[in-house]
């Protein structure tokens, strides 16, 4: 009989292949691709860290950028709230929750007869809880930063009042993709980064990350996920491939399609994306004539999972921009470039 180590030994050892990891000689590089990102060493602002592009599961261009290495773990933000989707995916493939349209109060009882309790978990998913949460906000009643705050999240959060319907209105906020995580949390049995490490990472090959806890001890599925980018860059991939890494199927490719299809339309309130699907955004961009449409995650300061379909490919960006506009405008930048650049192939 193989022994789970002999599994998860060759999985990794697979995973340091498809990444280039093992060896350099490994990855064929794309000149063209490396020069648009040598484009960036110069940039004014000194906080992007790395991109990292994948063509065919292989690294095609990195670059690490002012003292960043393959090895430096970076908090990806709210991109954070995209690999909290996966693992409601993945608790749903095992049978641990059993329908998106199930109640949040059917896994966390406590929460039954609160503004959260009766809400769908595809409504959380999507930004259309109801509750009077909004980051853009400071006065929002559960504005993340107030969530952050709270001695007892668990309270604070059954204390948040209603303020729409649920799934009638979009409104960003982290309230509820840690609602998100505490389902998981508690269909899974256990913390989700423990969950997230066996069902998750380890399959991708990624035994190096940090995910951070709350004050009740709840990991943050809003965000505050530490990766290499090339782990970042291996969600990615495992996203491309419909759900399959290293030829093992670690999520069904019918949740991806439920998660990636964009199911709100929120171009009028965020330039940089069309659509929003289970805490994961789209856009189409054109490279001349040719529409290309993009699923991403994506986090404050630029931090961002590009996947790419129509080149299979992905583009992994770390930055560390928090708070600055710029950071968006520049992760848009490299992708356009990038695209551009490989236009034709």
């Amino acid at each position: 009989m193989i022994g789970i180590a002999t599994i998860r030994g060759a999985a990794l050892a697979f995973a340091a292949i498809l990444l280039g990891s093992t060896d350099p000689a490994t990855a064929r590089t794309d000149a063209k691709l490396t020069d648009t990102l040598a484009a960036w060493n110069e940039d004014e602002h000194r906080d992007l860290r790395a991109v990292v592009v994948l063509r065919h599961g292989r690294i095609v261009a990195e670059r690490y950028y002012d003292g960043e290495n393959v090895d430096t773990l970076h908090d990806v933000r709210s991109a954070g709230k995209s690999v909290t989707a996966l693992l409601v995916g993945i608790a749903r493939d095992r049978g641990l929750i059993r329908n998106v349209g199930d109640a949040v109060g059917a896994y966390w009882p406590e929460a039954r007869g609160s503004a959260i309790g009766d809400v769908s978990l595809a409504d959380v998913l999507t930004m259309r809880s109801g509750l009077a949460a909004f980051d853009e906000d400071p006065d929002s009643p559960g504005n993340e930063d107030r969530l952050d705050a709270a001695p007892d999240p668990l309270v604070f959060t059954l204390g948040v009042p209603r303020a729409a319907l649920p799934g009638s209105v979009y409104r960003y906020n982290s309230l509820t993709s840690y609602v998100a995580g505490l389902v998981v949390t508690k269909a899974a049995g256990r913390p989700m980064a423990n969950f997230a490490d066996e069902a998750l990472f380890r399959p991708l090959g990624i035994t190096r990350w940090r995910w951070a806890s709350d004050a009740a001890g709840i990991t943050k599925g809003q965000g505050n996920l530490w990766l290499t980018a090339r782990g970042f860059a291996a969600i990615g991939q495992m996203v491309l491939g419909e759900g399959v890494y290293g030829g093992h199927r670690v999520v069904s490719a019918a949740w991806l399609r439920e998660a990636l299809t964009p199911r709100v339309t929120i171009s009028g309130s965020d330039p940089y994306a069309d659509g929003y699907g289970y805490f994961w955004y789209s856009k189409t961009h054109r490279v001349g004539d040719v529409p290309v449409p993009v699923s991403f995650a994506s986090g404050n300061g630029g931090n961002k999972i590009y996947v790419i379909p129509s080149r299979h490919m992905v583009i992994a960006i770390t930055s560390s921009a928090y708070g600055q506009g710029y950071g968006q405008r520049r992760s848009e930048a490299i992708l356009k470039a990038l695209l551009a650049a490989d236009a034709g192939r």
